[in-house]
């Protein structure tokens, strides 16, 4: 079954005002964001979706549009959908870079293989390594400290057992507002906080001490991303696991980040690493170091979060009892661009089970909230 046609769209789906992520970067008022069909020789057809935000990978939608349409479908095109090496290898020598926009494509090839076989992503993979209910973590924006206090005590009686404080603007306000959510949450509550590379390695330290009575499960990308000595140099000087996310797009940067032993858990997902099979084969590399992965997230919307599930449940060392992923997007919009969305529930993601990605565009609110 062969690769014969894909066509791109861009869609602008609003966040909930009440949910609009701030961080280091800035705040995520809407997600833009370029939508591809793939179509088949034999009637099948796959949806992919590539998650940009220029503040994070440098992508936008109109430019994964544009590549998509101008060099990579080409690439790709006449490709039998179960060629997901080749259609990687051939991508990655006309374009570098664009995870993102390559990420989109390969979730598109392996929902239509899944659904010429009659089986889930996951199966694909290697089939399942855990159940399909998978535990996720709340990511909190960098508020006020009694506002995010609050917000906290809303998403832990919702069901999550995890929550994540953005952090990395002003050290002193980040641990005031970090204190205010562990007073609200409770000691038994997880807790995690992420800067966004927005510390200093000095700033890391001292914030990361002054939180160390309230018992942080991880610190994620305390320092710029391209920092990974400094990423080494916060780990050696605190307690507390530090995680990389941003520092770790590509297999070369996994292996560099183990080598300078810069991270105890790596963040892995399909859009940053530019694709599903590319981040499972990152999160191989770093068991053979003894470190674990987790699921981070760029607020996708559904195609783009059932990719995360099934390579959730196909990933052995995603740690996801311990390290509750940022399975998370759909909670934010406010609208759904499926019409079987992903089963989100009481802390708890829900892979789907059906075959392919396990979702049913809506194709008619796609083309309302069109760019």
């Amino acid at each position: 079954m062969n690769i014969t046609r894909i066509t791109t769209c861009m869609v602008d789906v609003p966040i909930l005002r009440e949910l609009m992520i701030t961080s280091s970067l800035g705040t995520h008022t809407a997600t833009k964001i370029t939508l591809l069909r793939l179509e088949t020789d034999a009637g099948i057809t796959g949806v992919g979706e590539a998650t940009v935000a220029p503040k994070w990978s440098g992508e936008t939608a109109w430019g994964a549009r544009e590549i998509i349409d101008r060099y990579l479908a080409p690439a790709v095109m006449g490709r039998a959908v179960s060629d997901i090496p080749g259609a990687l290898a051939a991508m990655d020598q006309i374009a570098v870079l664009n995870p993102f926009a390559k990420s989109a494509i390969e979730m598109a090839m392996l929902d239509a293989w899944g659904k010429a076989e009659g089986k889930p992503v996951y199966d694909l993979l290697g089939g399942a390594v855990r159940d399909t209910a998978i535990p996720i973590r709340f990511s909190l924006a960098a508020l006020a400290p009694e506002v995010t206090a609050a917000n906290a005590a809303r998403r832990v009686a919702w069901g999550h057992r995890t929550v994540k404080v953005k952090v990395g603007l002003d050290p002193h306000a980040d641990v005031a507002r970090v204190r205010a959510v562990r007073e609200a949450i409770g000691p038994d509550i997880r807790l995690t906080v992420d800067a966004n590379g927005g510390w200093s390695v000095e700033d890391a330290v001292w914030a990361l001490q002054e939180m160390r009575p309230l018992n942080l499960l991880l610190a994620e990308q305390p320092v710029r991303r391209e920092d990974l000595d400094g990423m080494a140099a916060v780990r050696r000087r605190v307690d507390v696991p530090v995680m990389v996310d941003e520092g770790v797009f590509t297999l070369w940067d996994a292996e560099q980040a183990l080598k300078k032993e810069a991270c105890d858990i790596i963040s892995v997902y399909p859009g940053k690493n530019g694709g599903i099979t590319l981040s499972k084969a990152i999160a191989e590399m770093a068991a053979e170091k003894g470190v674990a992965c987790a699921v981070g997230s760029n607020l996708e919307l559904d195609p783009g979060t059932a990719a995360m599930c099934h390579l959730t449940v196909a990933t052995a060392n995603i740690d996801a009892d311990r390290y509750h992923g940022d399975i998370l997007g759909t909670l934010y919009h406010a609208q759904s661009i499926v019409k079987n969305p992903v089963r989100l529930e009481a802390g708890v993601a829900h892979c789907p089970t059906t075959p392919g990605l396990g979702v049913e565009m809506d194709w008619d609110v796609v083309e309302r909230l069109a760019i």
